[in-house]
């Protein structure tokens, strides 16, 4: 299914059907604030594995991030950072960036790197947001590109439903995306390292 939601003013009635597809085990790509994105609910293991298959990665492997309302439930998923941290991330989103964290137990098991870290999304977009908010529990985020070029981010919802529309449950097309990622910064350790320098800007924000 390809399926319209406005990405200003989403529409209820639209993120229902996408919460329960994601209730019901479904996989849906969504529109974050940069690239389009494969995603899942969080607590789902066979549609995290499922993700794995349409990727062909092992999701113990995987570089998969957990996409959030806000902050507020962070302490669900992360051992306790401290202040500057927490001052820069609150800065910092919603907005282009993936901050990688010590995850604590309430991560699936499936979803933590070997590290036990696991990257937080919170992005600036509303469906993203909206449809987190109303499923009430965080989704998976990993990006969608071309299959042969990983660097490649197909931007066009109407050209990923061509490519994925037979393989996952819903495309959603919120307009079209980025082809940047979002800067990935690593704070797992107490420091703040970018690994990847992507939309985001973390000089504007420190």
């Amino acid at each position: 299914m390809l399926l319209q939601i406005h990405p200003v003013n989403p529409e209820e009635r639209k993120l229902k059907i996408v919460t329960e597809c994601l209730k019901d085990g479904g996989i849906i790509i969504y529109p974050t604030d940069t690239v389009y994105s494969l995603g899942c609910d969080l607590f789902n293991h066979d549609a995290i594995e499922r993700v794995g298959r349409i990727k062909n990665i092992n999701p113990k492997t995987a570089n998969y991030s957990i996409v959030c309302y806000d902050l507020s439930h962070l302490s669900d998923f992360v051992f306790s950072i401290d202040t500057p941290l927490y001052r820069l991330m609150k800065k910092s989103l919603p907005g282009a960036f993936t901050f990688i964290l010590k995850g604590n137990n309430n991560v699936p098991k499936i979803f933590k790197s070997k590290k036990k870290t696991v990257g937080i999304r919170v992005p600036d977009n509303l469906i993203a947001r909206s449809i987190v908010k109303m499923l009430e529990n965080p989704i998976t985020s990993t990006s969608i590109h071309e299959p042969d070029d990983p660097d490649d981010y197909i931007s066009d919802p109407e050209i990923i439903y061509e490519k994925y529309g037979n393989i996952v449950d819903i495309v959603i097309d919120g307009g079209f995306g980025n082809k940047k990622p979002s800067t990935v910064v690593d704070c797992s350790d107490g420091s703040v390292t970018i690994l990847r320098q992507g939309l985001g800007d973390l000089d504007s924000n420190a």
